[in-house]
């Protein structure tokens, strides 16, 4: 039975994967006993996406990045338009910083997703600035940069709008880094036009589309949901299921503000710590993290012992279980000359008016821990 699915080229309707049934390890498993079971024009689900689908189980699979990286570089020889899905809450972490290479002579949209998750007070206008800013920094040159939510109907309608204007005829390349949003986008863009519900898998684990999908567009033309590169310097490859809850905004993030003054530090969880090492005042620090996750201050010369003796414990997530596995700290030192962010990739970022200071953030080792312009 596996030799005859896997020449019927069979692939999983939630992520794309070639179905086989020969090795549990890699993508598109699925016991050939269930396959007899179906009907030929049922939806056939890979016992991955079923299993995430059903019980919100991720299972590993064995993908090189190099595959990842294969797929980009056939965009150089398509005629199509790239659309390429940033996220809002962790643009340095998201950005794809070769996708001009790897689009050739293609045009490319940046959309800038999960606009849901910033104050509300702050207008549309700044942050699109805000971003071409900083793909402009990235050496990208794009045709149009757009804000959307891939949870909003009315906010994916939009920008359907303009992207069939935006594409003048072409096929369409969706594409990003893993955990963006983009399957939970080209789904909304499905219920949209086909009133079908969950159609791709999605979840907030990294790594979910296995494979290209395609989607007919009205002119004959496709819409390509590809597979997301991995990008280990996010922290999401470090959590658990359990963890990756507290730590991912699902809703507009309420920022927090500390007054510090030098010498003290803040820890989110156990996952990152920030310290304001030098200033001649107290200064504020505001800190825009999801809202289940824990913030805790302490003062400097205490953090390494809170630390050591409360991971996993006050200081959670990571949970007691996943805490062992956490990469040890690694810190970063800044000097503040003007308004900035001090971003820890895939968790959030503290922000500070403050000029002719010190700071250092620390985060696991591998997770990226830089400064920005100051978005909000």
């Amino acid at each position: 039975m596996s030799d005859e699915l896997q020449n019927n080229d069979l692939s999983c309707i939630g992520c794309g994967a070639l179905l086989q049934s020969e090795d549990k390890l890699k993508s598109g498993f699925l016991p050939a006993s269930v396959l007899n079971k179906k009907n030929s024009e049922d939806p056939i689900y890979c016992k991955r996406c079923f299993r995430l689908r059903h019980y919100n189980e991720v299972q590993d699979i064995e993908l090189s990045d190099d595959d990842f990286l294969n797929m980009l570089h056939e965009l150089s020889v398509e005629d199509a338009l790239i659309v390429n899905v940033v996220d809002l809450f962790d643009f340095s972490g998201s950005i794809i910083s070769g996708i001009q290479r790897f689009a050739g002579n293609n045009p490319i949209l940046i959309v800038a997703n999960k606009s849901d998750l910033l104050p509300k007070s702050l207008q549309n206008g700044k942050v699109r600035q805000w971003v071409t800013e900083q793909v402009h920094s990235y050496g990208i040159r794009p045709q149009n940069v757009y804000l959307t939510s891939a949870l909003s109907k009315k906010s994916v309608e939009d920008f359907m709008q303009n992207l069939d204007k935006e594409r003048q005829g072409r096929d369409v390349y969706v594409v990003g880094t893993t955990n963006v949003g983009k399957s939970t986008l080209i789904n909304q863009i499905i219920n949209i036009a086909a009133d079908t519900e969950n159609v791709i898998t999605t979840s907030y684990f990294p790594g979910t589309t296995l494979g290209k999908i395609e989607i007919p567009l009205d002119d004959d033309k496709i819409l390509v949901d590809t597979p997301g590169i991995i990008q280990k310097s996010q922290l999401s490859h470090y959590l658990d299921a359990k963890d990756l809850k507290v730590v991912t905004p699902r809703k507009e993030v309420k920022p927090k503000t500390y007054q510090l003054n030098d010498d003290q530090t803040l820890f989110f969880g156990g996952l990152a710590r920030f310290d304001y090492v030098m200033g001649e005042s107290k200064e504020s620090f505001v800190c825009y993290v999801s809202n289940e996750l824990y913030t805790h201050r302490t003062k400097t010369e205490k953090a390494d012992e809170l630390y050591e003796t409360q991971l996993g414990k006050l200081l959670t997530p990571p949970n007691l279980d996943s805490a062992s596995e956490l990469p040890a700290l690694k810190r970063y030192e800044f000097k503040i000359k003007e308004p900035s962010d001090i971003v820890f990739s895939g968790l959030g970022w503290v922000s500070t008016d403050a000029s002719d200071i010190i700071v250092a953030g620390w985060a696991p080792a591998g997770v990226d821990v830089t400064i920005r312009k100051q978005l909000i």
